[in-house]
């Protein structure tokens, strides 16, 4: 299963995510006057660093439109596609820009609105508290949860599988 998860993962080229229950803990305050705000984790960032640092392509494709999404994907310098009613699409049509196939996609996503997009792609993944669909379509399981580092997670073992035949750090499959 590790070999077949580090081949998976020597082909990727593209890391996708989700943005709510992934970078979030899938929780929203919502103040008086209708602004909303999420607690992400800083940990996030430094693996999304190393990943692009290591030559990858990063994107979030969130069904929400919501300031605070855009908000964070700026900050962390990510590519952000915002009110997706199919998620698919637009990941497909992003990673067809990049000159990528979807078998070179890792997908990091929590609830059955990334169902589409975990069956189509090469390396499926959710966070610990995924909604039970998700976490039955994805070959890797973060130990942590949405919001509290599991994309760090994600990217520092999608490095570790592509860089040696063995280390799966915290994921299961």
């Amino acid at each position: 299963m590790e070999a077949d998860l580090a081949r998976r993962a020597r082909r990727v080229r593209l890391l996708a995510f989700d943005f709510d229950g992934v970078f979030t803990d899938n929780r929203v305050l919502v103040l008086e006057d209708g602004r909303e705000a999420v607690l992400c984790s800083r940990a996030d960032g430094l693996g999304l660093a190393r990943a692009r640092a290591a030559g990858l392509e990063l994107v979030v494709i969130s069904t929400e439109t919501n300031p605070v999404v855009g908000a964070r994907c700026r900050k962390l310098a990510i590519e952000c596609v915002q009110g997706c009613a199919d998620k698919l699409a637009a990941l497909h049509a992003h990673a067809r820009r990049l000159g990528i196939g979807l078998e070179e996609v890792a997908y990091l996503g929590n609830d059955i609105n990334d169902l589409d997009c975990l069956r189509a792609v090469g390396l499926p993944a959710c966070v610990a508290d995924a909604w039970p669909e998700a976490r039955a379509a994805a070959r890797l399981v973060t130990a942590r949860p949405g919001g509290a580092g599991a994309v760090r997670e994600f990217c520092e073992t999608v490095l570790a599988l592509r860089a040696a035949r063995g280390s799966a750090s915290g994921l299961v499959a």
